[in-house]
């Protein structure tokens, strides 16, 4: 992923905000090591730190319209440019960017236009008034900010610009702000979004159909790339559906058949998590346990020559995959649960995703979360996601199911039909007990006594919790930066709405897989949970497996 940051409007052109924006800028450099460039128009500043994916030759922003009327700077991918190029045949593109279409459609609802996953800033220097858009689900992070000169601010990262505003908060997915109106409209609208019951009849074929579509389309890259293998289901399918459709891909001309994956087993990366935290900017529990191997695996990957992963989130947002979906009461709870997990990407795997990999200057492309793919799976029925262990349905059933092929099998049966494990759990349970253990040693029973004086927003109620938040405080101090992470109740990385399913569950809130009590094959028992002593490990590190053209690497 690259950099963005925009200052707007600041009614300063000297060399001296210039440079104070520039500075800003290198804060982003991380993820954007390719080329770096700043764009000014009067009071109006574009800065970019670019990862080239696609035409790393002459793809350096901004970006242009003919007359150089409208300026863009862009973080992303489009994966329908070549078709949107055809539509604006009459235009002379100066790159072959998939994002020099931006600058082309500007225009009115263009966005909607938009198949991929996207941050933008576009300036009309005809009238010096401006637009920024953020992808459906927030695949891509962005932050908004105002200064008190009347400025708007726009990064990628909060780093780029929590010293410099008054107030700044995280860009709401599938919405774009216009300084004409001067407020936010949100330009996704699928028919899901309203939490309306579907009731599309359950198609095996066209949910894989749409799911492999999905995946192919981000086989579009001029970069050596590979994908992200827990052993899970999701990141198993992604892989099987790459290896099989690789070969007439334009990236196997370039690069060769032969598809690298990558995984981790971990046992300690505490030394890691103060950057951990510093790079993911937040203090969330469960999504600092995931970003901690993430985030060392991409070191790893990055050495390597690759650039682009593909992986496998959001696919138990979807299909309710979960363990707590096992308590659902009902499909209209299930579905508006499912709902209400999507809507919250953003501020969890998305950003894990997207922070912990351009934290190495390596971009992630997530497949199951493709706008067609999501309006194909989210029309279906919630009654077929249903998790009804008496009839063989276990939590993502309806996405096994369209893969279980007996003649040409894209998986082996022990991996499709695998239990759940959330992978701030899979990476190692010996991982989670260690951050308990380790955490404690530096938060003082004392210390929890005064949580709610000393953290009254969101306040730790664990140990672990605790540590992360004094880590975060350190480098975000602003009262907006803690604002823009989420909290409340949640059991085994519930919403707190689902928290209700079970009474149980209101006594026992950890965001480990193994709250799921009753349900997970490891879950704590009573004596481990009120004890928080170190729970039997079962299947710690993810078992591998070989596909046609797969090489295992770690």
């Amino acid at each position: 992923m690259c950099g963005i940051l925009a200052v707007l409007g600041c009614s300063d052109d000297s060399q001296a905000k210039r440079v104070r924006v520039l500075e800003l800028s290198r804060r982003l450099k991380h993820r954007g090591p390719d080329w770096s460039g700043l764009y000014q128009h009067g009071d109006c500043y574009l800065a970019h730190q670019r990862l080239a994916i696609i035409d790393p030759a002459s793809g350096d922003q901004p970006l242009f319209n003919e007359d150089k009327s409208v300026v863009v700077t862009v973080n992303g991918e489009i994966y329908n440019h070549e078709e949107l190029r055809k539509k604006l045949a009459n235009h002379k593109f100066r790159t072959g960017s998939d994002c020099d279409v931006i600058a082309h459609l500007y225009g009115e609802d263009f966005v909607d236009m938009l198949d991929g996953i996207f941050s933008f800033v576009l300036l009309d220097t005809r009238d010096n008034s401006f637009i920024v858009a953020r992808d459906a689900i927030g695949v891509t992070s962005l932050y908004i900010g105002w200064g008190l000169d009347g400025s708007v601010w726009i990064s990628s990262e909060l780093k780029g610009l929590n010293d410099d505003c008054e107030h700044f908060e995280s860009f709401p997915p599938g919405h774009l702000y216009s300084s004409k109106s001067g407020g936010f409209r949100r330009w996704y609208n699928p028919p899901w979004f309203s939490e309306a019951i579907p009731s599309v009849p359950y198609d095996p074929l066209i949910l894989r159909r749409a799911f492999e579509n999905a995946v192919t389309k981000r086989l579009m890259t001029d970069v050596p790339f590979g994908v992200l293998l827990s052993g899970g289901l999701d990141s198993s399918l992604v892989a099987s559906i790459t290896a099989r459709y690789l070969a007439g891909t334009k990236a196997a001309k370039h690069w060769g058949a032969q598809l690298h994956s990558f995984c981790v087993g971990l046992e300690d990366g505490i030394d890691a998590i103060e950057d951990v935290i510093y790079h993911i900017e937040t203090y969330d529990v469960t999504t600092i346990r995931a970003s901690t191997p993430m985030f060392l695996m991409s070191r790893k990957i990055k050495s390597l020559g690759v650039k682009m992963v593909i992986s496998g989130e959001g696919s138990d947002e979807i299909f309710g995959g979960y363990l707590y979906f096992h308590k659902a009461p009902n499909k209209d709870e299930f579905h508006r649960e499912t709902c209400r997990k999507i809507k919250a990407l953003h501020q969890y795997d998305c950003l894990r995703a997207n922070k912990a990999t351009s934290a190495w200057g390596l971009e992630a492309q997530v497949p199951f979360l493709d706008k067609e793919f999501i309006n194909v799976a989210m029309s279906i029925d919630p009654e077929a996601k249903m998790i009804k262990n008496d009839e063989g349905r276990i939590e993502k059933w309806v996405l096994r199911r369209a893969f279980d092929e007996e003649e040409h099998p894209y998986l082996p049966k022990h991996i499709l039909y695998r239990q759940k494990e959330q992978f701030s759990d899979g990476v190692g349970y010996s991982w989670i007990d260690g951050l308990k253990a380790h955490t404690a040693r530096h938060v003082t029973d004392k210390m929890m006594s005064n949580a709610s004086f000393i953290f009254p927003h969101n306040t730790p109620t664990t140990k672990e919790a605790y540590y992360y938040r004094m880590i975060f405080e350190r480098f975000f101090p602003q009262n907006s930066a803690r604002l823009t992470v989420p909290g409340g109740a949640s059991v085994a990385c519930s919403t707190a709405k689902a928290v209700e399913w079970d009474a149980a569950w209101k006594n026992n809130l950890d965001p480990s897989g193994r709250a799921a009590l009753g349900v997970h094959l490891s879950a704590y028992d009573a004596e481990t949970h009120l004890s928080n002593k170190p729970s039997k490990v079962i299947d710690s590190i993810p078992r591998m497996m070989d596909f046609p053209g797969v090489a295992i690497q770690s």
